[in-house]
């Protein structure tokens, strides 16, 4: 984890689930996290409140990744103040659940603006900051549900789809640049992002699980510092699944 000390990270999604998990692994590695959070102010001011143990090392930004405009300022703001940065964790997503028939054009346009045009934005800015060192690392939390689909998560789905098909073309856009692409494809995860989901819901999609439980956060977080890391230099255009065997 040394290497990491003098890392820069921006994470999309930084302060609630599985981007906090990943703020929170990287911080304890020793590095610069510069979290990224879109309205929710509570758990972004807990989140500092929890940073201040790590020696001003996180930094917290205002921003909707499915808007062009606040996602250039943005990174008019990072430049500024950090100059470039290593490694980008393209970890905010959004659902709106319905059967496809039923969906309406605001909820489908809702996902795919924020999980698939949100990775666009975010790794179209990151990619130049990264190509002043000549390294860098893009990592993008997917899902399952790109390939497998559930019943009323067609955005959702076509979305992740997007997501890992992106990271296929980046990842030979920049590998001359010693820059890798890849994504991390968690499966049903212990998080917030569960809710809303019965428990006859809860309790049939844990029967899918060869393991018999849900993931951790923490255990997705191992996962993007390994391909974040120099042991993981030669992999690129891949999809790393933290999914109990589903």
């Amino acid at each position: 984890m040394e290497e990491f000390k003098n890392k820069k990270i921006i994470i999309t999604g930084a302060t609630r689930g599985i981007g906090l998990a990943i703020a929170m692994s990287y911080l304890q590695a020793g590095a610069t996290v510069i979290g990224i959070y879109h309205h929710n102010q509570k758990a972004a001011d807990k989140f500092l409140a929890q940073g201040r143990a790590f020696n001003n090392k996180l930094f917290l930004f205002q921003c909707d990744v499915s808007n062009p405009e606040e996602v250039l300022q943005l990174y008019k703001d990072v430049e500024e103040k950090f100059e470039d940065i290593d490694i980008l964790v393209n970890n905010a997503g959004v659902r709106r659940d319905a059967v496809l028939a039923m969906m309406s054009v605001p909820d489908w346009q809702c996902v795919i603006d924020t999980n698939l045009t949100g990775t666009y934005l975010m790794s179209k800015y990151a990619i130049p900051l990264m190509m002043k060192k000549k390294w860098g690392r893009v990592i993008t939390i997917t899902s399952p549900v790109a390939y497998m689909g559930f019943a009323g998560q067609a955005n959702y789905a076509a979305s992740k789809a997007g997501q890992i098909g992106m990271m296929k073309s980046l990842a030979k856009e920049t590998a001359k640049k010693k820059i890798t692409v890849n994504c991390v494809s968690p499966g049903f995860i212990d998080t917030e992002f569960l809710d809303g989901l019965t428990q006859e819901q809860l309790a049939e999609y844990k029967k899918m699980i060869p393991m018999r439980r849900f993931g951790m956060p923490e255990e997705v977080a191992d996962a993007v510092l390994f391909l974040s890391s120099e042991k993981a230099a030669y992999i690129s255009g891949s999809v790393l699944e933290i999914n109990g065997g589903l």
